[in-house]
């Protein structure tokens, strides 16, 4: 399957590629990114980023890939990530994203959410598009919220990083 790249005014989205691995470090090395995300660690090097972009390169290339990720770009740099995971074509898929620190705040991941969204449903004709909220995390639940995402419960400890275990809310979309 071929990955678009989807064009905004305010950013695009585009597959990743091996280069990127500077530019995400540079925007993953964040403690708000990994507090808020399962699998992004503290601190985050240009090793960690080219590990997960080898990984995310290699799913892409699969003709019914189960994970597409795309590069959240803003004048021409690498500003965050956004992936639709656990794809069943015709059926669902997962949401997850995360935004470097000099991009929160300009409502970026709300009109990217929306583009993915839109992707998954026309593109990979999905019914249905769920995403896992860690419950301190007010700002994510909201954005997901302004994108018609409904709570449909929440997850006594889903999640475990490190020796603590982290309720998250179940948000889902449906078509």
């Amino acid at each position: 399957m071929k990955q678009p790249t989807i064009k905004t005014k305010k950013f695009t989205l585009r597959p990743f590629k091996m280069g990127d691995a500077p530019q995400v470090a540079e925007q993953a090395h964040d403690k708000e990114v990994s507090r808020n995300t399962l699998a992004i660690p503290y601190p985050y090097s240009v090793k960690d980023g080219e590990e997960w972009l080898k990984i995310v390169l290699k799913e892409k290339r699969k003709k019914y890939p189960e994970q597409l990720t795309f590069a959240i770009e803003v004048e021409e740099k690498v500003a965050g990530a956004i992936s639709l995971v656990h794809i069943r074509h015709g059926h669902k898929a997962e949401l997850g994203y995360w935004l470097g620190k000099d991009y929160r705040g300009r409502k970026l991941m709300s009109r990217a959410i929306k583009e993915v969204c839109r992707f998954g449903f026309n593109e990979l004709k999905l019914k249905r598009i769920t995403a896992k909220v860690f419950t301190f995390n007010p700002a994510s639940k909201r954005v997901l919220e302004k994108n018609s995402f409904e709570l449909e419960g929440i997850l006594k400890k889903e999640a475990k990083k490190g020796n603590k275990y982290i309720d998250s809310y179940l948000m889902a979309k449906v078509k």
